[in-house]
């Protein structure tokens, strides 16, 4: 069972794919220390980005349980789980979550696609 409305992923998705549009974002290949919050340096050109500001209203608006289940829905459409590990993508989400999920979300630029591709696993579809 889905534990956030797909509206509300889809309004997502459609941020995300408006925002990863915009410019080619490079993700370095590996971070150069693990503290490094690499993450945000993707999204350090785009501070005055308004569907940036958008995305991260709408993501930091959703209770923490809802930002799990975003984040395991990445995790989900890409492959790294399948449908029948949800409850463990989503327990691992809980035990990773950061105030800082927007922006790992955003940090993937086919974030949109895998969204897509996990609740079409679910039996939702966006519109348009």
């Amino acid at each position: 069972m889905l534990e956030i409305n797909p509206e509300i992923v889809c309004f997502l998705v459609d941020r995300a794919r408006e925002f990863h549009a915009k410019e080619g974002v490079v993700i370095p290949e590996v971070p150069g220390a693990p503290t490094d919050d690499w993450a945000l340096q993707v999204l350090a050109d785009h501070v005055d980005d308004t569907t940036r500001m958008e995305f991260e209203a709408a993501v930091n608006d959703l209770e923490p349980d809802q930002q799990h289940v975003l984040v395991a829905l990445l995790w989900l459409g890409r492959g790294d789980y399948s449908l029948e590990e949800w409850d463990e993508a989503v327990a691992e989400a809980r035990r990773n979550w950061t105030p800082n999920t927007a922006a790992y979300l955003l940090s993937h630029p086919l974030l949109a696609d895998y969204w897509l591709e996990a609740l079409e696993q679910f039996g939702y579809h966006c519109a348009g």
